[in-house]
């Protein structure tokens, strides 16, 4: 058994009796009496909760709720059935998952591997608790790396000529896994509409550039152009509106005039294996909900 196995199979049974509530809705009183109320009739136990309210007068109200509650999956369609009631007095936008249960991710990836190597890591040594049942590229360079963790790896060569050809294979992919959250570990081909709005709020992209500045191609050369002191990074859900989906996670890191455009270019690999890392870590830990053009992170 891998590393990841072994990791993987603790997590599970560690928490094979815990689930987590994800809500957002219009404020008003007895939300959360509603939901604690709910959660006590089932007999679970509210072991973290944490909550934000753009204004407590008609303001919208987000909240994370991890409980547990013994025979949790005996109770799964309960809890399901149950909270539907709840949810319609409150009209509720909400999402129940249970931890026994992993998301399988899938991760797409080009020539560039740094951001690639530091999930499978992380995945490895148990801080990312996922299935990654496959990796997806258009570029060969990857394919080592990643059949040394044990996981599958599709080279499909993608370019715009044939890029709805190449996005039926992949959507295939994704279908015949059950895909929860598609990562694009530096995944240098543009998505189309269709692709994109198969998994809304579920593409998670890293861009090499703290957005909005520097949007686009070659950041790192308008940046040292420019003569900028901080360069950054930014991980955000993918939209139809190129690098402007709702930003998770961003950081930056120093730079001066004395580092040339390969020195920015090095730093910038830095910050963008440690931003997407957090940035899928908080996904996958449903602590992520997306609000208009913006996220809310729990």
């Amino acid at each position: 058994m891998t590393s990841a196995n072994q990791h993987i199979q603790q997590h599970t049974e560690k928490n094979k009796n815990k689930a987590r509530l994800l809500i957002s809705c219009t404020d008003q009183p007895g939300i959360v009496a509603a939901i604690s109320t709910f959660l006590h009739q089932h007999g679970a136990n509210i072991v973290e909760s944490n909550q934000y309210t753009t204004h407590p007068d008609e303001g919208t109200f987000f909240i994370r709720i991890e409980f547990a509650a013994s025979d949790m999956e005996e109770k799964e369609e309960a809890f399901q059935e149950g909270f539907k009631e709840i949810a319609a007095a409150f009209h509720m936008k909400w999402r129940l998952t249970f931890l026994y249960k992993l998301k399988k991710m899938a991760i797409f990836v080009s020539k560039e591997l740094h951001c690639l190597r530091e999930l499978l890591y992380e995945w490895e040594s148990g801080g990312l608790m996922a299935d990654i049942p496959l990796v997806i590229s258009n570029h060969k360079e990857g394919k080592e790396l990643v059949e040394s963790f044990g996981i599958p790896f599709y080279h499909i060569p993608a370019n715009k000529e044939i890029r709805h050809e190449v996005e039926e294979e992949q959507l295939k992919l994704l279908k015949e896994h059950d895909i929860d959250v598609i990562v694009l570990a530096r995944y240098m081909q543009i998505l189309t509409p269709h692709f994109v709005s198969t998994h809304p709020s579920k593409i998670i992209n890293i861009h090499h550039s703290f957005l909005p500045a520097f949007i686009g191609a070659n950041p790192h050369k308008r940046a040292h152009k420019r003569g900028v002191k901080l360069i950054g990074a930014t991980c955000h859900y993918v939209t139809d509106d190129l690098d402007e989906g709702p930003i998770i996670e961003q950081d930056v890191i120093r730079v001066d005039h004395r580092n040339h455009i390969e020195d920015l270019k090095k730093k910038g690999r830095l910050i963008e294996r440690t931003v997407l890392n957090r940035g899928v870590k908080w996904d996958l830990e449903d602590r992520v909900i997306v609000h208009e053009n913006k996220t809310i992170v729990l």
